[in-house]
């Protein structure tokens, strides 16, 4: 049985919290306050109310460290090193529309002295399933208790691809087709379940062979990124010089599958 560190522990403890009002509100989705936020782009009562729990819960545990969520945006805290990187539903229209696939995410990211910084912690949740994916940098990721890999297909032919696709209000729409298309005719199936942070946990415990995505945000996939590589994967933007943690271009998966992957989409 893998043991979490006091820091993990303080992670899972304020998502399993977040999570029992909300599996109640899932359970009321029909009654649950709805507010536009942008087009085709739903904020939820019960996404607000999970972020300022999640806040409290993390600054209670965790004083100095910043905080950045979907809701709120960035509050800076005293320790300048330390951020805390929430999406508190990730997969909130499948929330709304009953669907059990949807997941609170954070990351804790760690600044260095030259400048560079790293995601050094990480949970994953999906409450309806009671699936916690985690991990520590350099000491593997978990599915609950399990340590979990990646697969280790190297067939493009065998692979089950995810990926997300724009609505209403977003860019990329022909982009996407065209990455569909070049990829579609070369693996088994592309799966579009619409939650970010649950394509990279399910990549990470080698359901999927790989995950593409244009046009996320840090909080959709920090979380994910440390969870794929502390399983054997690499993440990487699908251009040369981009940086994966923006969120604005993203593939993961095995080194090879990823690699092959990506040569795709570049082309694409």
């Amino acid at each position: 049985m893998a043991l979490a560190s006091a820091l993990l522990q303080v992670m899972m403890d304020a998502v399993r919290k977040t999570a029992r009002p909300m599996l109640r509100d899932f359970g009321e989705v029909s009654q649950l306050q709805v507010s536009r936020k942008g087009p085709g782009d739903f904020v939820t009562a019960a996404d607000v109310k999970a972020e300022q729990t999640l806040f409290e819960l993390l600054l209670k545990a965790r004083p100095g460290y910043g905080f950045l969520g979907e809701e709120r945006g960035m509050v800076e805290g005293t320790d300048k090193t330390h951020t805390w990187i929430v999406d508190p539903i990730d997969g909130t229209t499948n929330f709304m529309h009953a669907m059990p696939h949807f997941a609170i995410t954070v990351g804790l990211e760690r600044k260095h002295p030259d400048g560079t910084s790293e995601i050094v912690a990480c949970v994953t949740y999906n409450p309806v399933m009671n699936e916690m994916f985690w991990a520590e940098k350099g000491k593997g990721c978990y599915l609950n208790d399990t340590r979990i890999r990646i697969a280790g297909r190297a067939d493009m032919a065998e692979c089950l691809i995810a990926t997300g696709l724009p609505f209403i209000g977003k860019t990329g729409h022909g982009q996407a087709i065209k990455d569909i298309h070049a990829v579609g005719q070369r693996v088994a199936g592309i799966r579009r379940l619409g939650a970010a942070s649950l394509d990279f946990a399910w990549v990470a415990a080698g359901r999927y062979d790989a995950y593409f995505e244009r046009n996320l945000q840090p909080w959709d996939v920090a979380a994910g990124i440390l969870l794929v590589t502390e399983a054997g994967g690499v993440v990487t933007a699908i251009d040369q010089d981009g940086d994966p943690m923006s969120g604005k271009q993203i593939v993961a998966g095995n080194p090879e599958i990823q690699a092959k992957l990506r040569k795709i989409l570049r082309e694409a």
